[in-house]
């Protein structure tokens, strides 16, 4: 009967100590084989009490477990879920700037939502390079991982089109897909930068710098047009000597708007694409002691604590993340025949706030 011990599994003529039962592999890790040699079991038996299977005997589980331990074995879990057709149990989750702080609250997001379904996150950084994105997601194609989640680098995305194509679920998060169907979740990011332009304006600023992303960034584009609809909306000329873009980093942002606050003319109130260009002009500010006022998109942390009037455009970067990884695992589970056809492409938009700090 199952459990029943009978045989060399109830213990008899069961090795003690090292000698044959305690070999390692080649590679220098105890196998399976070793710990059923060890434990006196076949290696059925020892496979099965380390799945937990309730069938094994308590005496003959706990002989098999003593052994594991004491050769230090440790189960290939990722070779286990390819043999049952599960998959690998990693996501890749493909990041720009990993020295920003909303990728932290994203990466949080997206493992608050995969992690209880056993999936592990693996972050990549691609550093704003195209070229290392596509290196990136090949590379992860080729480890098999159940889906990616990316933040797209620019509007060039067929590399992530091929890993669709190739039957990885994909999905983008704050861009859209561009030239391929693909689920994603995108920040009001229009309307935000318009209504924190417009809050500038109805202060009575009328030059107002733009300090943004790179060109090639749909986020910091569609920031610059919310800012530029902002200004037709109240007769302003869009004067392009207020505008800067392409910095990524605070120390570049810093510089461009000391630029800017060093003009004939300077402006009287600066708008910044995102936090790290934010940080930028406030160093600016202090370091010239301007009185231009400040606003800027993404809210961060200590931004209550600058000791000035600021405006942030503010939305919860966490449940981008949380989003991103709900439609990953809708999309996942779309791949088992049991849970009926492939759902159509989603495309979520989260709304955004103004906050005031410092006022």
């Amino acid at each position: 009967m199952p459990g029943t011990p009978h045989g060399p599994e109830s213990g008899a003529g069961a090795p003690e100590g090292g000698g044959p039962a305690a070999r390692e592999s080649r590679s220098g890790k105890a196998t399976l084989r070793d710990v059923a040699e060890r434990a006196g079991v076949s290696a059925m038996t020892a496979s099965r009490v380390l799945r937990d299977d309730p069938r094994v005997h308590p005496a003959t589980r706990d002989r098999v477990r003593a052994a594991a331990a004491a050769l230090g074995y440790r189960p290939n879990e990722l070779a286990r879920r390819l043999r049952l057709g599960r998959g690998t149990g990693l996501v890749g989750l493909v990041v720009t700037n990993l020295a920003n702080p909303f990728y932290s609250r994203l990466a949080l997001g997206v493992d608050a939502v995969l992690a209880p379904d056993g999936l592990k996150t693996v972050i990549g950084n691609t550093r704003q390079d195209l070229d290392a994105e596509r290196d990136l997601v090949a590379d992860l194609v080729g480890r098999r991982v159940d889906g990616i989640i990316a933040v797209p680098a620019g509007d060039d995305q067929r590399h992530l089109a091929a890993a669709a194509a190739e039957g990885v679920p994909v999905v983008l998060a704050s861009r859209p897909p561009e030239g391929f169907a693909a689920d994603c979740v995108l920040v009001d990011d229009f309307g935000g930068a318009r209504d924190a332009t417009a809050r500038l304006i109805a202060r009575g600023h009328r030059r107002i710098g733009f300090l943004g992303s790179p060109p090639a960034v749909y986020t910091g584009t569609e920031r610059l047009r919310g800012y530029r609809s902002a200004l037709a909306a109240a007769g302003l000329p869009a004067d392009e000597r207020y505008v800067r873009q392409g910095q990524t980093q605070p120390h570049q942002a810093e510089r461009a708007a000391a630029a800017l606050l060093r003009l004939p003319d300077p402006p009287t109130a600066l708008f910044c694409s995102n936090n790290r260009n934010t940080i930028g002009a406030f160093r600016a500010l202090r370091a010239t002691r301007s009185a231009a006022a400040l606003a800027g998109f993404d809210d961060f942390e200590l931004a209550d604590a600058l000791g000035l009037p600021l405006t942030l455009v503010a939305y919860d970067s966490d449940e981008l993340g949380r989003e991103a990884g709900r439609l990953l695992r809708a999309r996942t589970r779309a791949h088992d025949p049991a849970t009926g056809p492939p759902p159509s492409t989603r495309r979520v938009v989260l709304a955004t706030e103004l906050v005031e700090y410092g006022g």
